[in-house]
């Protein structure tokens, strides 16, 4: 498997499960909608009104769960750092992934509070039970490279 497969699986979900710490150190989790870029970034809105924006701002620290719905046994496991897109250039560069493959994400630009996210990976892990033997894979951002566990 190659980052670009790792990418291309991870591009084809819409959805993932974002972990959070919240006040006093409680896990909170959140679907959300996605869009992965080439490297490996994961792009997101939120309202600044959820939970999830103070606790990103408070620990930038965060997780993702991506795939497994229905009956396959194809996962990704994330773990990275979050960052408020605040320039307006880098908004644009990410909201333009985010909005291919959110085609209703400009008409969120309107809500109060709309704010967007890119979260930078620091570990991954990809797991495919479905195959026989099944096949783990990590990714680990201080070598940048994948590993067959």
């Amino acid at each position: 498997m190659t980052q670009a497969d790792l990418y291309d699986f991870m591009a084809k979900e819409r959805l993932g499960v974002l972990g959070t710490v919240g006040p006093g150190g409680t896990p909170q989790s959140a679907l959300v909608g996605i869009a992965v870029t080439p490297q490996l970034e994961i792009v997101f809105d939120t309202a600044k009104s959820s939970r999830k924006y103070p606790n990103l701002l408070a620990h930038p620290a965060c997780t993702f769960v991506i795939g497994g719905w229905g009956t396959s046994e194809q996962t990704v496991q994330y773990e990275g750092a979050a960052e408020e897109l605040k320039s307006p250039a880098l908004g644009r560069r990410y909201q333009e992934i985010y909005f291919k493959a959110w085609p209703d994400g400009p008409a969120r630009l309107s809500w109060p509070g709309i704010v967007y996210f890119v979260v930078r990976p620091t570990w991954i892990r990809y797991s495919d039970f479905d195959k026989n033997p099944q096949l783990i894979v990590e990714w680990h951002a201080s070598n940048g490279g994948l590993a067959t566990e």
